[in-house]
């Protein structure tokens, strides 16, 4: 546990530029993962020339919307070590130019012996401020949470949401660090299936990462996340559990002609109240231009 503390510290250390550096990114709790997309800072040569990939990341979103004409397939997996499995898919179009961007994800997941779809996402993003020498990228999420899980077979929670999610976005040199703040917040959840009694549940979250670019095309990563997520307990009351991840990674990507690919690896390691669990997460997306 304190090896695991450091390791967040560290990881959360990333997300602070240096004294001399004044130039200063459903929902992997609701198995969710939302990405950023392309857009970063001004072109320049070395290594602070601009980052070639800025759209890849697992548990961290980056403040980037889509570039215009330019839309983006994301599918994540990740597996357990009790052999459960959870996987999502996200497409993400941009509204116009780069400003406004619409995307919707599906989650999937299995669990004592059953698979089914978890509650879906449909997510705005828009670009507050663009990436510059003085300030970081800022690009805040608002998604509406759809009931489309089964809850009779565990599956999503039942009841329609809100998620609100702010990711800032900074590249010092090779290393681009990114960190986000948000909630989900579902007001009517039911404590049984048979009970019309209804409660309201919020869980906010924080998260940091540092990605170093090691080539052009392959860059390192390490995630983490701290998670404050309320459920409800025996249909009677309603706990909060705060579980910390962190994940260290890799992503490495091709551009072929005007279309990017891109795949990942990384192994989650949560500890929570109730235990810890580790995970292995495979990443894939596809960039392509549309008329």
């Amino acid at each position: 546990m304190k090896s695991l503390a450091a390791i967040a510290g560290v990881c959360l250390l990333l997300a602070v530029p240096p004294a001399h550096a004044q130039e200063t990114s459903e929902l992997f709790s609701r198995r969710v993962s939302v990405a950023g997309a392309t857009q970063a800072a001004a072109p320049t040569s070395g290594s602070a020339r601009k980052f070639e990939i800025t759209d890849n990341s697992f548990l961290v979103e980056e403040a980037f919307n889509q570039e215009a004409r330019i839309f983006q397939n994301i599918a994540s997996w990740t597996l357990s070590r009790d052999g459960a499995w959870n996987a999502t898919f996200t497409q993400e179009w941009p509204l116009g130019g780069t400003a406004h961007q619409f995307s919707y994800t599906i989650p999937f997941s299995s669990g004592d012996g059953s698979t089914g779809i978890d509650d879906m996402l449909l997510n705005y993003r828009y670009q507050l401020w663009d990436e510059t020498s003085g300030h970081p990228a800022i690009a805040p999420r608002v998604s509406v949470v759809l009931p489309t899980g089964n809850t009779a077979d565990g599956f999503g929670s039942g009841a329609a949401g809100i998620q609100i999610n702010v990711p800032f976005s900074k590249q010092f040199r090779d290393l681009y660090v990114h960190w986000n703040a948000g909630l989900t917040w579902l007001p009517r959840v039911a404590l049984t299936d048979a009970d019309s009694r209804r409660t309201s549940l919020t869980s906010p979250q924080i998260a940091a990462s540092g990605i170093w670019r090691v080539t052009p095309m392959f860059n390192v990563m390490l995630e983490a996340l701290v998670q404050f997520e309320e459920s409800v307990e025996d249909g009677r009351r309603v706990v909060n559990e705060r579980t910390t991840t962190i994940a260290p990674g890799f992503r490495r990507g091709w551009n072929v002609g005007d279309r990017q690919l891109m795949i990942g690896a990384a192994l989650p390691l949560s500890v929570a109240e109730s235990g810890w669990s580790a995970a292995a997460l495979t990443y894939f997306s596809y960039e392509l231009p549309f008329k």
